[in-house]
């Protein structure tokens, strides 16, 4: 199988990155399924109903959201109403939606994808990470039913995010990480087969700090005080993620590849 992950959708930049560059992807590359984090498609905070839906018709199989999941109110209804939109695993209990699903993807193949959230140096106490992986990986066993299975790890700490990877090798076909906003060049191919990524970086316009327009962030660290909202910036947006083959037979990468197309990044592609 081809997998395509992309990072964190960041505002207006990000969604017209993801209309006007995956449907061309998707064909050059002749992907089989593709994953979007898209957390902050909707003005840097959460996604939309709406937002989600231009997200599917780009070319998205699966859209995973993050510790922002529900900033847009209208997201609480939608994401029962759409199940290719996968939530964090560990969320609040009784939280709307499912923090993983099974997919199929264009080609027939079974492929599952999960998302949870780190603990260390989020804003709030989320259960933990790695029990809830495992007692979903414990029913889905590589190979088995799933021929892939994508864990997205929404996380601040690159230790955190490495661990989840090391406790699902041999396990998971791909450990990405997501929510910082900037790639990490560390892609490999674990020992027991898994695909593994610090993190996918976003798809947004890098001329910014994390993909806000950079005069708020500055003077915040500048002088210590706030004086108007986070607004995303609008320049080019680079597409950032990670391309994945799996062998269908095992579960297992084959090959993995950093991806950066379009905006101000050195473009990479498989």
């Amino acid at each position: 199988m081809r997998i395509l992950f992309l990072g964190d959708v960041m505002g207006r930049a990000g969604r017209a990155a993801i209309t006007e560059t995956l449907p061309r992807l998707r064909d050059e590359w002749r992907l089989d399924f593709v994953v979007v984090n898209g957390e902050n498609a909707s003005n840097g905070m959460g996604l939309s109903g709406e937002h989600a839906k231009i997200l599917f018709e780009a070319g998205a199989d699966c859209v995973t959201l993050g510790d922002h999941a529900f900033d847009q109110k209208d997201m609480l209804q939608y994401i029962e109403q759409d199940s290719r939109i996968v939530r964090p695993l560990n969320f609040a209990k009784g939280a709307p939606g499912r923090g993983h699903r099974l997919f199929t993807a264009r080609g027939g193949q079974k492929v599952l994808v999960l998302q949870a959230l780190g603990q260390v140096f989020m804003k709030r106490a989320f259960d933990d990470p790695f029990g809830a992986v495992e007692g979903v990986l414990k029913s889905h066993p590589r190979g088995g039913l799933a021929q892939a299975i994508i864990v997205d790890m929404h996380c601040e700490a690159t230790s955190e995010k490495m661990a989840m990877g090391h406790f699902c090798n041999g396990k998971a076909s791909l450990v990405v990480g997501t929510h910082t906003h900037v790639p990490t060049g560390d892609a490999q191919i674990l020992e027991g087969g898994t695909a593994y990524l610090t993190d996918a970086g976003m798809c947004g316009d890098y001329n910014s700090v994390i993909g806000m327009d950079k005069a708020e962030p500055m003077r915040r660290f500048l002088t210590g005080m706030p004086k108007s909202r986070f607004t995303p910036a609008t320049g080019a947006a680079t597409l950032s993620g990670v391309y994945v083959e799996t062998d269908d037979r095992t579960g297992a990468a084959k090959r993995i590849e950093m991806v950066r197309q379009g905006g101000l990044l050195q473009q990479v592609a498989p």
